[in-house]
């Protein structure tokens, strides 16, 4: 058992230490990269993934209401212990809900389970996504339209995926391979770029860093545990949501913050701590669900 939880976790995490080390030494800026991965290598990902030939879209759906559920169920939970440490719940609650589906969690439930578990694992981080683009940004901004969600490429690539899949057409190999070869540059680039990330720790606000890095699991697993069990899911999905519910904060929600200044720098401390205590809670969690 430990040794099946080193072989799944080592690739993960050395790629997120080859990015943390050359971004000491280099100082890459990952702003284009980044935006090549978001714009086309994981929209590419999203749409092999839901395209593939024997998926069953149908299969997915109480999966998709688990996810649905640790999302909101977090919020629940994260609210009232915002209220009592006396944290913003702007601040507090998005990170809490909104996880690392992208950097973290594609790869780790890809090295997991292997390439079977990639549809289940696109359908978690599109609905991650899309709650945080829709739900997430009216938390932040009352006024913010949600017409934007229709110019997301990943999110349009989820939209055509699944009526391709739900009209039972599917691509040529000719165009499938070179779509697939796009997608599968994006899961060692997400782990990279999160590693480059990590050198941005910011420890002044470590207090509300490290009560974030204890809820953000904690709240997550108490909704996908249960979620799990009364939604009946499969066995593999079943743990899928489980270490869902595990994932720390996702980077996302720093670059909200940020855009819309509620007060980015304590956020960024909740989400690289949440991120750093995932050394110590993914393995904990694997060892459970395995």
């Amino acid at each position: 058992m430990l040794w099946q939880i080193v072989q799944i976790i080592f690739p993960v995490f050395a790629i997120v230490l080859a990015g943390f080390l050359y971004a000491r030494k280099f100082a890459p800026d990952m702003a284009a990269a980044n935006k090549l991965n978001i714009d086309v290598f994981i929209p590419a990902l999203i749409f092999d993934a839901l395209t593939r030939k024997g998926i069953e879209l149908a299969e997915y759906q109480a999966l998709a209401i688990g996810g649905v559920s640790v999302i909101l169920g977090a919020a629940i939970i994260a609210w009232p212990v915002s209220r009592f440490f006396g944290y913003s719940v702007k601040t507090f609650v998005p990170p809490m809900m909104f996880n690392n589906s992208g950097n973290l969690g594609l790869p780790l439930m890809v090295f997991a389970f292997g390439e079977q578990a990639l549809p289940a694992a696109v359908v978690l981080f599109v609905i991650e996504n899309t709650l945080h683009f829709s739900v997430g940004m009216k938390m932040m901004n009352s006024r913010a339209s949600l017409l934007g969600l229709f110019r997301i490429p990943m999110l349009l690539a989820a939209l055509a995926g699944i009526l391709l899949s739900l009209s039972g057409g599917s691509l040529p190999d000719l165009l499938a391979t070179p779509i697939r070869m796009l997608g599968q540059v994006s899961i060692p680039l997400l782990l990279f770029a999160l590693g480059v990330r990590l050198i941005d720790v910011d420890w002044r606000d470590w207090k509300i860093g490290l009560v974030g890095a204890i809820v953000s699991p904690l709240s997550g697993l108490a909704i996908a545990v249960p979620a799990s069990l009364l939604l009946n899911l499969p066995p593999q999905q079943s743990a899928l949501l489980i270490l869902f519910g595990a994932l720390p904060p996702a980077v996302l929600n720093y670059l909200v913050a940020e855009r819309y200044q509620q007060q980015p720098h304590q956020v960024a401390s909740i989400v690289m701590l949440g991120n750093l205590a995932a050394l110590v809670v993914i393995p904990l969690v694997l060892a459970f669900i395995l």
